[in-house]
This record gives structure tokens, sequence and C-alpha cells, in this order.
């Protein structure tokens, strides 16, 4: 069964993005490359910060939009979350 993933990029400037992909290190090298999307071909992506992974896309999709519907702050609250200490 195939995996997909949500995934948050951090950017240059600061900005967040949210996708959803089969290959996170393959779709963050399309963005790093300009070929991602309009939003990260203007703000380039330095780093992966976070990935839930699903067993189909329907789950992944919905998930995906419910995170792009979140402010700014509670993003950076999962994030916090998610990093050790």
């Amino acid at each position: 069964m195939k995996k997909w993933f949500i995934y948050i990029l951090e950017c240059e400037d600061g900005s967040l993005y949210t996708g959803i992909t089969i290959n996170v290190e393959e779709r963050f090298n399309k963005h790093r490359n300009g070929k991602g999307g309009k939003y990260t071909a203007s703000h380039k992506p330095v780093k992966i910060v976070y990935t839930e992974i699903y067993n189909n896309r329907s789950k992944a999709s919905k998930r995906e939009i419910e995170i792009k519907g979140w402010t700014r702050d509670k993003k950076i609250s999962i994030l916090k979350l998610k990093m050790p200490g």
C-alpha cells in the first residue's frame, strides 16, 4: 500500500509551506529547484520541519486542508511538540 505524507517546509523568509506527497525528499528537492509550486518558487524552502504519514491519499488530503487552515501560531505549536527537549 502506498504511503502519503503531509509535510511542512520552513522557507528562507521564515514562512511555512504545507504540502502532500508520496516522497518527501523528492518533493522538497523539487521545491528547492523552483519546480514545486508558485509559493515555493518565490519563498525558497530551506528545510523540512514536520511530517505525518497516512495510509491513503484521502486521509492525507483532509489533514493537509486542515493544517493549511491553521494560523501560523498553531502550526508552530505542533512543531514544538515534535521537537525533543
